[in-house]
């Protein structure tokens, strides 16, 4: 019989109350243990659908930030830390102050013919009978050497300057507007801004001064006098590329060029006659030269001919012509087929640098 204090039931074997609220006492179901809890019960309307079920599934709360703004904040973080080391390692991070540019020193030799000036009817028949009967035609006969990387500059950076000298030769010697068109722009793109101003004054006042003869940036002709019997211009010569300290690339150039000519305006029947151009360029470049594909030219060293040493050629050469002989001769002869440099302002071209027809 239970007692006035226990319930009606009695109490249970453990000394618990027969209801089982005791059991229960210790949970405190606190707002956060409400909030955090997973299952939700549908309202009324929610569980008037058929076969809905009496409660759902609260999906968790996310905690901190989600995995799509920490993988932002990682590339980032990653892309800041590669442009302060890509500005740490690049080379042209910030302008190096450039040195002073040389003017152009330039010497022109004319080459005074020694008897009368061969010519035929036949250009090619000329080439055959000359020295330059093997030399390659155009751009051909200006191969790029094989280049090798030196202490401060890479392989690519003296093919780059190899490259851009090779197209300032191309542009001032082989060019048809160039040699009797009297264009000077497809030359002028080509050469460094610090020489612009003498390249300018060049051909606005041409002076025989050393340093501002059109005929020292670039070969062309008198066109009152000579126009191109043949567009197949024969080439032969080297480039050469040398460090000369950590900044600095030169490149030396030697070519000779041999030009069929016939009078301006005569037609393909009046005799033609060659004319051979040597030119010894020097090149320099600065690393902003190679960035820029420019070019510092700072010796051009030429002796053409025939000509006539009565005759100017600062601003033009006038070739003396098929059957034309030379009012005035030099004091020795010289080949511009051979190696060694002339040393007098003028001189009489040798005759074995003729054709033999």
């Amino acid at each position: 019989m239970a007692g006035p204090g226990d319930p009606p039931e009695g109490t249970t074997p453990e000394g618990t109350s027969g209801g089982g609220e005791d059991e229960y006492r210790s949970v405190v179901f606190d707002e956060s243990f409400v909030r955090a809890a997973r299952i939700q019960e549908y309202s009324a309307q929610e569980r008037m659908a058929d076969h809905a079920p009496a409660v759902r599934r609260r999906p968790p709360r996310r905690r901190g930030l989600s995995r799509q703004v920490l993988m932002l904040v990682m590339l980032i973080a990653v892309a800041f830390g590669t442009a302060v080391y890509m500005g740490v390692r690049n080379p042209y991070q910030s302008p190096v102050a450039r040195r002073s540019v040389e003017p152009l020193r330039m010497t022109v030799i004319p080459l005074s013919p020694q008897g009368v000036v061969p010519g035929a009817a036949d250009p090619e028949s000329l080439f055959a009978h000359s020295p330059a009967a093997q030399f390659r035609i155009g751009a051909e006969g200006i191969p790029l050497p094989v280049s090798r990387r030196t202490a401060h500059f890479s392989d690519s950076q003296v093919v780059t300057a190899l490259t851009a000298a090779k197209e300032y030769i191309v542009h001032s010697s082989l060019y048809p507007e160039v040699l009797t068109r009297q264009q000077v722009r497809p030359v002028r793109a080509l050469v460094a801004a610090e020489q612009l101003d003498q390249f300018d004054e060049s051909f606005s006042h041409p002076t025989a001064d050393g340093r501002h003869a059109p005929t020292g940036w670039l070969v062309r002709f008198d066109p009152s006098q000579a126009q191109l019997a043949d567009s197949s211009i024969r080439v032969q010569g080297t480039l050469q590329a040398a460090e000369t300290d950590s900044a600095t690339l030169e490149v030396t150039a030697d070519h000779t060029f041999v030009y069929a000519l016939r009078p301006t305006g005569a037609g393909a029947d009046t005799s033609a006659s060659l004319f051979t151009v040597r030119r010894e360029l020097h090149f320099r470049f600065d690393r902003n030269d190679l960035r820029t594909h420019q070019v510092q030219l700072i010796v051009s060293y030429v002796q053409a001919g025939p000509l006539s040493c009565a005759e100017d050629s600062t601003n033009h050469l006038r070739p003396l012509l098929a059957g034309q002989t030379a009012k005035t001769g030099g004091p020795a002869g010289t080949d511009p087929y051979a190696t060694g440099g002339a040393t007098a302002l003028c001189g009489s071209l040798a005759t074995s640098a003729q054709p033999k027809v």
